[in-house]
C-alpha cells in the first residue's frame, strides 16, 4: 500500500481539521473502538484487479488488524449488491453486506428503496457536491472512462473507434465486461456506444446503444461472455469493452502474456463515476463507517491511484501536493480524457432503464 507523502494529514489529523461532522456525532477514537468490538466487515463485489482494490483491502488490514474481512461475491455487479442488502435485510450473519461499491445511477436508487444509511466522511467537504448526495447517503470515490482492452496476438488491427469494432475482421471477438441487464459497466458501455454515433445522452444514446449491439450480434463480432483477463488471454474474448482502469490492470497482471494493448476510443468516450454507501440494515456499522473513512482519507485515494483509477478527492490532493508524480505517469496521456463526457443522473438513469429493459427484445444475447 502507498504511504503518504509530502504533506498528507493522517486521518486522524484530517479527522480533526475538517469542519464537517460526521453524521452519527461519534469521533474517529469511537467509530475505531465500536468497530474493533464488532471485528468484522463484510463487503460484496469487490474483485482485487478492480481499482487497485487489492492493494486498498491489504491496506485495511494493515491499519486495522483486529477486524477481518468477509469478502462476498466479488464478481457480483451493481444491481446484485442492492439485492443482496434487500435479501439479508432481518438477516445478521455472514451474507448481509455492511457496505457496497455501486455505480452511480445506483446511489439514489438504493437511497429512494431506504437500503443505505446516512454517513458524512471526515473529509466530506473535499468530494465534489456533484458527485455526493447532500444527506450523506452515498458519495463518489473514483472514477474512469470506457476503453478496449485487445489481445495483439490475436487481433493485428487495434480498433481504434466503437464504429470500427463492427468490421467483419472482429468477428467473435468483442465482449462486455458484464451483463447489461444488471451490470453498471455494460449499461456503460452500450450507453457509450449509442454516444458514439451522436445520440444525447440519456434514453437516446441507450437506445442508439442497443441498435449497436444489435448489429453487432448479427454481424457475429458479439461474444455473449462477460469479459475479464482470463478470456482476454484465452482468447474467448479477445476485445474487452472495460473501464481503463479494468484493463490497465489486467494488462499488468498478463505482462505480457499475451501482450495486451489499452485503447481509450476517438468517441463516445464516457467516464463513470462509482459511489460507496452503507447499508442500512449493516451488521457491523461501526466497522462500516472505518471502513468509509480509510477508502477516503489520502492513503485509501491513493490506493485508487495506483489502480489507474481517478479518485474523487484528486483535485483536493493535487493542490496540496501529495500525489507522487509516479502515478500520473503511470496512466494514458491526459488527452486521451479530454472528450470525456460524464452523464447527469437523470441521463444515466434514462439510458439504465431504457438498457435493461430492452436488451433482451432488442439485442437477444444472453450474457452470462
Amino acid at each position: 500500500m502507498l504511504k503518504r507523502t509530502g504533506t498528507a494529514l493522517s486521518l486522524t489529523a484530517a479527522f480533526l481539521m475538517v469542519s464537517t461532522a460526521i453524521s452519527s456525532a461519534q469521533s474517529l477514537a469511537e467509530i475505531e473502538a465500536g468497530a474493533k468490538k464488532e471485528g468484522q466487515l463484510t463487503t460484496v463485489a469487490l474483485p482485487h484487479d478492480w481499482c487497485g482494490y487489492g492493494d486498498v483491502i491489504a491496506g485495511f488490514k494493515k491499519k486495522y488488524p483486529d477486524i477481518t474481512i468477509n469478502e462476498l461475491n466479488p464478481d457480483a455487479g451493481s444491481a446484485d449488491e442492492l439485492e443482496a442488502i434487500r435479501a439479508n435485510k432481518d438477516n445478521k450473519g455472514p451474507q448481509a453486506p455492511d457496505v457496497i461499491d455501486v455505480g452511480l445511477a445506483f446511489g439514489p436508487q438504493a437511497k429512494a428503496e431506504g437500503l443505505i444509511a446516512p454517513y458524512k466522511v471526515s473529509v466530506w467537504d473535499s468530494i465534489p457536491d456533484s458527485a455526493k448526495d447532500a444527506d450523506g447517503a452515498w458519495y463518489g470515490d473514483y472514477y474512469g472512462v470506457l476503453s478496449f482492452a485487445v489481445n495483439t496476438d490475436l487481433v493485428k488491427n487495434v480498433p481504434a473507434d466503437w464504429a470500427d469494432l463492427l468490421k467483419p475482421e472482429y468477428a467473435n471477438s468483442v465482449a462486455l465486461s458484464g451483463d447489461p441487464r444488471a451490470s453498471n459497466q455494460a449499461i456503460f458501455g452500450v450507453h457509450a456506444a449509442g454516444l458514439s454515433t451522436g445520440a444525447a445522452a440519456g434514453q437516446a444514446a441507450g437506445t442508439a446503444g442497443l441498435d449497436f449491439f444489435k448489429q453487432l450480434n448479427e454481424k457475429g463480432n458479439f461474444v455473449p461472455v462477460i469479459g475479464k483477463s482470463g478470456t482476454l488471454a484465452q482468447g474467448a474474448t479477445p476485445i474487452v469493452i472495460w473501464w481503463d482502469y479494468n484493463a490497465l490492470q489486467g494488462r499488468d497482471t498478463l505482462k505480457g502474456n499475451p501482450p495486451i494493448e489499452v485503447v481509450v476510443p476517438k468517441t463516445g468516450v464516457v467516464a463513470g463515476v462509482y459511489v460507496q454507501a452503507i447499508s442500512a440494515y449493516a451488521p457491523h456499522p461501526n466497522a462500516a463507517k472505518l471502513w468509509m473513512e480509510y477508502l477516503y482519507s489520502d492513503e485509501g485515494q491513493l490506493g485508487w491511484l495506483k489502480g489507474y483509477c481517478h479518485p474523487i478527492r484528486f483535485n483536493d490532493m493535487a493542490k496540496r501536493g501529495v500525489i507522487p508524480q509516479a502515478l500520473m505517469d503511470a496512466l494514458p496521456p491526459a488527452a486521451a480524457y479530454e472528450k470525456a463526457v460524464f452523464p447527469t443522473l437523470a441521463e444515466q438513469d434514462a439510458a439504465k432503464s431504457e438498457i435493461t429493459a430492452k436488451w433482451d427484445s432488442v439485442v437477444g444475447a444472453n450474457v452470462q
